[in-house]
């Protein structure tokens, strides 16, 4: 992060109210039968996760933490190649999967913030290559309001021969949230998570299309970052 310029936005913010904007929302709403698709998935994910999540240390806070999502648009990526959207044109794929986050924070101090993301990754069958980057971003905004500050992260994903699909874990320290009061809570802020994508992959995300490949077994965990 950039503490200078997180400052003089929230300040900005606290003295101009923005309007709400719904493209910041995370939910949206699921019919029956897209709740049971997201449990079975959840119960396999777990299943082939296991005891490998990294946990968040216990963090002290004087208030609730800022709200953690991922940005529906955002949340997956799928790559084609050939300029139609089939299975069989699928290069790479991405998912935001899980998002674990601790803050700590007490009398005037700046809201300090650690998350982990789970990624899911698959190599399709017009992936060229054993290793992709995927790029991601992380954004600190005024609840339901104002974008603070946005910063990319690149998680390189490395595909053993004959692996198509795995978990990574990438770790986030050292966001810093400046409070502009003694009362300011982490309630009044939001980090939202997503995948650099393209128009397109946003357009094939919101109309909800499943081409994609689910995540297996294997799990590499990225070392630590700290935003600048």
């Amino acid at each position: 992060m950039r503490p200078s310029s997180l400052i003089a936005a929230l300040l900005l913010a606290c003295a101009v109210a923005a309007p709400a904007t719904d493209a910041m929302a995370q939910s949206r709403p699921k019919s029956d039968d897209d709740q049971a698709e997201a449990a079975a998935r959840k119960r396999k994910r777990d299943a082939e996760f296991g005891d490998n999540e990294v946990r968040l240390p216990e963090l002290r806070n004087a208030g609730p933490c800022p709200f953690v999502k991922v940005l529906y648009d955002a949340g997956r990526y799928v790559e084609f190649t050939g300029g139609k959207e089939a299975s069989a044109e699928v290069a790479w794929t991405g998912e935001i999967q899980r998002i674990s986050a601790g803050c700590a924070y007490k009398d005037e101090e700046p809201i300090t913030l650690a998350i982990d993301v789970l990624f899911a990754a698959g190599r399709g069958p017009k992936a060229t290559g054993a290793q992709k980057t995927y790029r991601y971003w992380v954004a600190v905004t005024q609840r339901n309001r104002l974008v603070i500050d946005k910063v990319y992260f690149d998680l390189p994903i490395r595909f053993e021969p004959g692996q198509d699909r795995l978990y990574a874990v990438d770790r986030i320290d050292g966001i810093v949230i400046p409070r502009a009061t003694l009362t300011t809570s982490g309630s009044n802020f939001e980090v939202l998570v997503g995948f650099d994508v393209t128009p397109a992959m946003a357009a094939f995300n919101r109309e909800g299309k499943r081409f994609r490949l689910d995540a297996g077994a294997q799990t590499k965990t990225a070392g630590g970052r700290t935003p600048k």
